[in-house]
């Protein structure tokens, strides 16, 4: 039985979660700045006379455990039921975290429209924006289903009054930021705030078996903004990628209790809101300019899906005794390293030049396996000569100028193949064991090190 004490102030960091009794300028912890904000929080004493445990869990062996199927109900967008899993779970609980702006209310309405076609109750609540102004973006998209409910409230008492009348069989929430309950003494968007509302929609979710889609902001090093303590409590945890100035959407998949992690799926962004995209590697190859210096194509890998796209560099000499290093799509602290390895292993002056990378499309990629894509874009660019437009490649550099193996290569070797390209350059480590069919119809050329497959590519 928990008896109320005291009050006693506390300053939580906005961004981990992180606590302490003092303000600071840094958090320890994730070392990010101004982000501490004071926090009143009741201090509870627990008397173990009164507490009495009605029922206890016993515990059961594994073999007896029966397993029910998991039922799943579509949401007829093809490519978000496939990066989930097969469908939508009911009961399920699921963070959508992206920048601003970047169509993550699109997609929700979008979803909404989908599954309220089907029959289904949807409640939106919407706390960034009016009823009228969701409602302007809902006739552009040519959203109109009778089952679709919009609420602009921030008050979480109110909203759950509101769910006992209408009893949604889904319901998304616009933002998790700006929803707070009053009797928190904290402001909204607050750690505490954030926290506690997340897991009272865990409970609803769970108990009444109502599918809940909560929208979170990112901050400036991409995380959502709120404790971590959200990625723990929510089911499915999916993030939106992207440059805005960019038609291409990427949702990733980063957790995920009921299907495969890791998973992707390409959309873009149209008038008509966020289109599928079933085949993204026409996409992205698609405004492909042929014949070159300074692009190279790379068959990397996204979740399970492989997906061909293009490494574009610009070598150029400098008189500035530090020269510029420039990234976009890629950690700039991978291309450092890999013009490291091209400096050391095969001798170029990059130190005299200036060096700009960026992945076409607007992608983010983090995948070890375009490496080497980006290692001969650079290689091509500083030699002015181009790599040939049928040539894909895959591999990891490793320090010492290594190509090292890579995962899933009959499944980037096929995906080639289905594009039209004629010529592979993959790790030679990676050539064993391959079957039959991922050899016919294309040549495999294997490198051990970086100056083998700058060879092949490069006359």
């Amino acid at each position: 039985m928990a008896i109320k004490d005291k009050q006693r102030t506390e300053y939580a960091c906005a961004t981990c979660g992180t606590r302490q009794m003092k303000w600071t300028g840094q958090c320890p912890k994730c070392l990010e700045w101004n982000t501490f904000h004071e926090e009143v929080r009741f201090v509870e004493k627990f008397d173990a006379k009164k507490s009495r445990i009605t029922e206890k869990p016993k515990p059961i062996r594994l073999k007896d455990v029966t397993l029910k199927e998991t039922t799943r109900f579509e949401t007829e967008i093809k490519e978000f039921d496939r990066m989930i899993g097969g469908g939508i779970v009911p009961g399920s609980l699921a963070l959508v975290g992206g920048e601003p702006g970047i169509g993550k209310s699109t997609l929700m309405l979008q979803l909404s429209a989908r599954i309220a076609n089907k029959g289904k109750t949807v409640l939106y609540v919407t706390g960034e924006e009016s009823v009228e102004q969701t409602t302007i973006r809902a006739r552009r998209l040519g959203i109109e289903e009778e089952g679709l409910f919009l609420l602009a409230e921030t008050n979480f008492n109110h909203i759950l009054q509101e769910i006992d009348d209408i009893n949604p069989d889904v319901l998304i929430v616009d933002s998790i930021q700006v929803i707070y309950k009053a009797d928190l003494p904290s402001a909204p968007g607050s750690v505490t705030q954030v926290r506690e509302t997340t897991q009272e929609l865990m409970l609803l979710s769970k108990g009444r078996a109502i599918t809940t889609f909560i929208i979170g902001h990112v901050t400036k090093g991409g995380d959502i903004a709120g404790p971590k303590v959200l990625e723990h409590l929510v089911d499915t945890v999916l993030y939106f990628e992207g440059d805005k100035q960019n038609n291409f959407r990427m949702i990733k998949v980063v957790k995920n209790r009921f299907g495969p992690t890791d998973e992707v799926a390409v959309f873009q962004m149209l008038k008509g809101g966020l289109a599928e995209v079933p085949n993204p590697s026409e996409l992205f190859l698609a405004e492909r300019v042929l014949e070159v210096p300074g692009a190279a194509v790379s068959a990397a890998l996204e979740g399970n899906r492989p997906i061909l796209i293009e490494a574009q560099a610009l070598v150029s000499e400098t008189n500035f005794p530090a020269p510029m290093r420039r990234s976009s799509g890629i950690d700039q602290n991978r291309l450092a390293l890999l013009l490291a390895v091209l400096e050391k292993k095969v001798r170029y002056p990059l130190y005299r030049c200036d060096v700009f990378v960026s992945v076409a499309g607007g992608l983010k990629i983090v995948e070890p396996g375009l490496d080497l894509a980006l290692v001969l874009a650079v290689a091509s660019s500083f030699r002015s000569k181009p790599i040939d437009r049928n040539t894909c490649m895959a591999g990891e550099v490793g320090l010492s100028g290594e190509v090292r193996p890579v995962a899933r290569i009959e499944s980037r070797i096929k995906e080639a193949k289905h594009m039209g390209f004629k010529r592979f350059i993959l790790p030679k480590r990676n050539m064993k064991g391959l079957s039959k069919e991922a050899r016919e119809g294309i040549i495999l050329v294997g490198a051990d090190f970086i100056e083998e497959a700058i060879d092949a590519c490069i006359n």
